[in-house]
């Protein structure tokens, strides 16, 4: 079946396909998931109304790209559309040259959003806002990748041997540890080895860290400064330096939403050995959807696969 996806163009040695569907189910209501793809020429690839949709960003410079995963949530049934307005917020930023720009921009759409959605919904409520997941790489032509992470979606490094994640769960369990709750091995069963629906913050939607009993409007940084050492290299928002031959795949939480999820998502540097990103798509859907991992709580499921095949030069 030929896609919209089939036509982006991402320069030499970047390999990257997406996938987004409703689940493993037919019975499921609606997919609140979304992606965007821009590619190094400007053209865009997304999710609207949960149809593929495709549009030419003007201005973009060329060999730039960006890649994003969201996953809507909440909000009287508008986690869809928290999504689709991030993702449109995307499509208006102008192409990053650095972390603190991305970060600004971002930060500005935010609050921009959660304004509108407030007007939207005729209250100040916090709890009443939709939000969404944001987990973003911005692809710059011979420079480092930046990555901006809000939510429980994440980043896999994975080469043939290992598997890594390499952003944070924004989840109670990580507050914990910030507190000093939980020491790396608590954490790591809390976050990667059981299966935990509860966020501590969404884009639109606002934080729990700063106060667990009160959602506050600003985004919640995770950094160096208050994260536990065994997690310090992980920050939300940094440059990270893509290795050549190895995977990314970003991804929401409905691929492990299972009794054991480390087991499933370790058995991917197998699966995926070799293969380049439409097939690492193909498998991981495949998979999911033929063999179910035991327990697994049927969810929305995005992915894009990115392959460094050889250095950027």
């Amino acid at each position: 079946m030929t896609s919209a996806l089939d036509s982006l163009h991402f320069g030499p040695g970047l390999d990257i396909a997406a996938r987004s569907c409703a689940g493993a189910s037919a019975a499921r209501r609606e997919n609140q998931d979304n992606y965007l793809l821009i590619d190094a020429r400007g053209r865009a690839v997304f999710l609207r109304d949960e149809l593929e949709q495709v549009h030419q960003v003007e201005g973009w410079p060329q060999g730039h790209a960006r890649i994003a995963v969201l996953d809507g949530m909440g909000g009287h049934g508008h986690g869809r559309q928290a999504a689709e307005a991030v993702v449109a917020g995307l499509l208006a930023i102008p192409a990053c040259a650095t972390l603190g720009e991305l970060s600004t921009r971002l930060d500005a759409l935010h609050t921009s959003l959660q304004l509108h959605f407030c007007r939207e919904g005729d209250s100040d409520d916090p709890a009443r806002r939709p939000g969404t997941t944001l987990t973003m790489l911005e692809l710059r032509p011979g420079l480092p990748a930046l990555l901006y992470h809000v939510g429980d979606s994440r980043l896999y490094e994975i080469d043939p041997d290992q598997l890594a994640p390499m952003t944070v769960d924004h989840v109670p369990a990580t507050a914990f540890a910030m507190a000093g709750l939980l020491d790396e091995a608590q954490w790591w069963q809390h976050v990667h080895g059981e299966n935990r629906s509860q966020i501590s913050q969404a884009f639109i939607l606002g934080n729990a860290f700063v106060n667990p009993m009160l959602l506050s409007d600003p985004l919640f940084e995770l950094s160096p400064v208050n994260l536990p050492p065994f997690l310090y290299h992980l920050a939300d928002r940094r440059a990270i330096e893509l290795r050549p031959h190895t995977l990314y795949l970003l991804a929401t939480d409905g691929f492990w939403a299972c009794a054991k999820p480390y087991e499933w998502v370790g058995s991917w540097p197998g699966m995926f050995d070799g293969r380049g990103a439409q097939e690492v798509i193909d498998i991981l859907f495949e998979e999911l959807i033929d063999y179910p991992p035991h327990n697994l709580h049927i969810d929305n499921i995005t992915a894009i696969a990115l392959r460094t095949w050889q250095p950027a030069s």
